[in-house]
This record gives C-alpha cells, structure tokens and sequence, in this order.
C-alpha cells in the first residue's frame, strides 16, 4: 500500500509538472518592447532599466531629479544591442498629480510606442518609533510608495488591456511582507502595494495583462544609505540579520519573474521562504508553485517562529540597554 501511495505522490507530481507549462503564462519578448520604469535615476529601478535595454527593449525612465535621470541615461546607453534603441528621459514626481502622471505616459507612448511593461519603484523609507514619527510620515509615505504606484499603473492599463499584453511591476520589499520594529510607516505602506497587486491582477488576467510584485531585501542603494542614517538601534540589528543584495542581482530576478509572468518575486532563500509563509491567498502562476508552498508551509512556519523569537530578544536587550543609564542616574 505504501508503495502504491508513494507512486501516486510522485504520478501526481509528474503531471503537474506537465500540466504547470500549459497554464503559465507566455513570456514577454522584450526586444523592441517599450519599458517604463519610474524611480529609474539610480538603485535598482537604474539597474532593472539597464536589464531591460540589455535585453533590446526602449526605456522611459521618470524620476525627479532631471541630473540624475540625464546620468543614468548616459550609464543605460552603454548597454545597447543594436544602434535603433531609445532612452527617454521624464522629470516628474509620480506622487503628486495623476493628470499630470497620465499625460507624461501619453508623451511616452507617443515616442516608443505602447507601454509593453511598467516597473514602479518610485519610493522611499523613512524609519524610527510609531510615537516618535511626524503623522507627516506616514502620508509621506504614503503617498510615495503607494500612490506613486497606482497612478503610473492607472495610466497604462486602458491601453496593456486592449492590447491584450502587459507585465506590471511593483517593487515592494521584505518589510512589505514582514512588519518590522521602527517600520511602521514604511511597512504599511509596502503592505498596501500587496493588496493593490493581488486585487488588480485577478481583474487583468483574462485580458492577458500580468503583474509582479518584488520583494527585495536590503539592497546597496543610495537610498538603503539614506535610510541607515535615521535607523533606530533595534532595527539596524534585525537588519542585520540577513545580507544585503546588490542591485544588478536583484533587477535581474526581478527583470526574469516579470518576463515569465510570476506574481512573486524573491531573492535567495529567506525571500523564498517569505514569499511562502505569505502566500495566503495570492495567485500563482503554475500548479506547481502552488504546490511548493503547500508541500513548505509548516517547516517555514516552524523557521520563521525562530526568527521572530531572536527578534523580540534583540528588542528586549536593546530595551535593558536603554534603561541602564536611567537606573544609575536614580541611585546617583
């Protein structure tokens, strides 16, 4: 019997095997193809744009800073394959107005062509204790990471819809999966761009329209820099319980996940453990990635209980720590 079991285990895994290919998704072919990436200027939203025109495709890049954005051209422009490729270069801030959003992409389309995939990472991140932020924060924040996302989405889902063809991209981050001590206004924000994708991709699938949200670590970005300067001690310590990436690994499974179609992507294993442990109710693109997560569910529960469990004594001890001074000064 239980070798009669163990043949229809594996019989079963055979045919989803097979089955998965049928029920994925065609890759998008990126040569010729129109990419727009917004926060495009520098970090990973530079190194995604390089990928892709690596790849053959034209770039829109949007940011800000018109400076930065005229030197990344210059860097992208290094990588071409053949002498037809474009960089178009849009200074506006992807937060602020729609109207405004809507008719920069209307330019764009008007000089590449439709756009084929659209990667947000327009963001930012600001750290430090729930009472001690500014109630400014968290709109900031708000605003920037998660409206930066729906408008440039918004703009181009009319068009990836008659079309029949389009890839979404949204980078979030593992903060976006796990909320963490000092990130209560970045998490959350994060968190939304997670609602926001799982919602919108079961209304576009059957238009053939796909979307990818990122989650990468800590990445050597000029804005993880920025960042470290305002950690509080608790969160710098958790922080430093895993690696940090470097930019062109992380556009490059980005990149890869957003061609084939993949709702989920992540880097190395703690991001493929995350990714299950938070699956819940998001979609996968073949039976087998569905299977892998029932099949790992209870080993990374079990793992990530021991995660939890160190980060809680780090916050304890730093707790101890601070108070230490306290007590001398009362019994000066």
């Amino acid at each position: 019997m239980l070798l009669l079991a163990a043949a229809g285990l594996v019989a079963f895994v055979l045919l989803l095997y097979m089955v998965s290919p049928l029920i994925s998704p065609k890759p998008l072919a990126l040569p010729g193809a129109h990419v727009v990436v917004t926060g495009g200027s520098s970090g990973i939203g530079k190194c995604i744009a390089i990928e892709c025109y690596k790849q053959g495709a034209f770039i829109t890049l949007v940011a800000r800073n018109e400076d930065k954005l005229l030197q990344a051209k210059k860097e992208i422009e290094k990588h071409s394959i053949n002498d037809k490729q474009v960089v178009l270069c849009i200074s506006v801030d992807v937060s602020q107005d729609y109207n405004q959003v809507e008719n920069v992409i209307k330019q764009a389309q008007e000089k590449l062509g439709p756009v084929d995939m659209l990667v947000n990472c327009a963001g930012t991140s600001l750290s430090g204790k729930f009472e001690e932020l500014e109630v400014s924060s968290f709109e900031k924040l708000m605003s920037i990471n998660y409206l930066g996302s729906v408008y440039p989405s918004r703009a181009v889902i009319t068009t990836m819809k008659e079309r029949r063809v389009g890839r979404i991209v949204f980078v979030s981050s593992q903060a976006g999966q796990l909320g963490l001590f000092g990130f209560t206004a970045y998490s959350s924000s994060k968190f939304a761009i997670r609602g926001l994708a799982e919602a919108l991709q079961m209304e576009v699938k059957p238009y053939n329209v796909y979307v990818t949200v990122a989650y990468p670590p800590d990445t050597d970005t000029p804005g993880l820099a920025e960042e470290n300067k305002t950690k509080p001690l608790e969160t710098r310590l958790i922080s430093e319980t895993t690696a940090i990436c470097k930019p062109e690994q992380v556009a490059k499974q980005i990149v890869k996940d957003a061609i084939q179609g993949n709702f989920n992507s992540s880097i190395g294993s703690d991001g493929y453990m995350l990714s299950s442990l938070t699956c819940g109710m998001a979609p996968v693109t073949s039976i087998t990635e569905g299977l892998q997560q029932v099949v790992t569910m209870g080993l990374f529960r079990t793992i990530a209980l021991f995660y939890l469990g160190s980060f809680d004594n780090i916050i304890r001890r730093c707790m101890v720590q601070k108070a230490k001074p306290e007590v001398v000064d009362k019994t000066a």
